[in-house]
């Protein structure tokens, strides 16, 4: 841990490295409690520098405790020590070292600019409340239960001593289920001797509740437009055909679901203000030295990605 505390302070402390010693505020009140080299920090001095660290070295700190404090001071301390050394040797006016900081600088500077502009960005209660009203089809849920009879091909496994049969079979058989729940039987009682899904079966056919994107899309389309109580007809899909009862459909609460609208808003109010600050300058590169840009690709048509589970 000491190695990767110290190399991360070499990485992420760069900027904030004193580059002449510092002079600490007189008095008692504010004493010196930190010197490496020539340099030297007050109390307040250095309790700023603490507040001020990057998340990953406080996480690595493991908290404001006086020993996490003089873990962090004595790693500090070697880096200013080692930093003093490289000047003396001019470490820092060699072209590679002239190249890295100029990057590291300009990296640095575009990362606080992301941060003040997402701090920024943060979406009034008003906005978030109208995103979400716009949106309310993507806070809805299902909470269902269903019957599979399997046929060829399927995914879903065979039961001992099950004969594999086809589409038309198995179809035949979904229907004929499907007529003894309409005429009274009971539809968990039912899914717990005939389903093929073992583990919604012995639930009496339960899914739970689930929203959009967790069901294959046919599926998912019979259970956010099936009346309430009503069974399906048999729908087909890659693992057989489903018999589908919705038990009931709700919509997320705007204050449950306020703060992952708020992230996301904010998230992409930074990116179209940083967007706006890329736009308002120009990066210009000559041809003759970084030659043509690349012609772009023909678009592609997406292949149909794997089915939700």
């Amino acid at each position: 841990m000491r190695v990767l505390l110290l190399l991360l302070i070499c990485g992420a402390l760069w900027a904030q490295t004193p580059a002449a010693p510092v002079k600490p505020v007189p008095g008692a009140s504010d004493p010196v409690v930190f010197s490496a080299g020539s340099t030297k920090m007050t109390k307040s001095e250095f309790d700023a520098l603490l507040k001020n660290l990057p998340d990953q070295i406080r996480t690595q700190l493991g908290g404001d405790t006086p020993d996490a404090r003089r873990r962090f001071a004595e790693q500090f301390g070697e880096v200013i020590l080692y930093a003093t050394e490289a000047k003396k040797r001019a470490l820092d006016s060699t072209p590679t070292a002239k190249v890295q900081l100029f990057i590291q600088e300009q990296s640095f500077l575009a990362g606080l600019l992301y941060q003040q502009t997402l701090e920024a960005s943060k979406p009034t209660e008003s906005a978030s409340k109208a995103w979400f009203d716009a949106h309310k089809a993507d806070y809805e849920e299902a909470k269902a239960r269903h019957i599979l009879i399997r046929f060829k091909g399927s995914g879903v496994p065979l039961k001992p001593n099950q004969q594999d049969v086809g589409e038309e079979e198995a179809l035949a058989k979904a229907k004929a289920i499907r007529e003894r729940i309409v005429k009274g039987e009971d539809f968990a009682a039912v899914a717990k001797a005939e389903s093929d899904d073992a583990g919604s079966g012995a639930q009496g056919g339960d899914l739970g509740t689930f929203g959009h994107g967790r069901m294959v899309p046919v599926f998912e389309e019979s259970a956010f437009t099936l009346p309430i109580g009503e069974v399906s007809q048999p729908v087909k899909s890659q693992f057989g055909w489903h018999l589908i009862q919705v038990q009931a459909r709700t919509v997320k609460d705007f204050a449950a679901v306020k703060p992952e609208i708020e992230k996301q808003l904010q998230s992409e109010n930074a990116q179209k203000a940083m967007a706006a600050f890329k736009n308002s300058g120009k990066t210009v590169l000559d041809e003759t030295y970084f030659g043509k840009p690349a012609a772009a690709a023909p678009p592609q048509a997406t292949p149909p990605g794997p089915p939700a589970q």
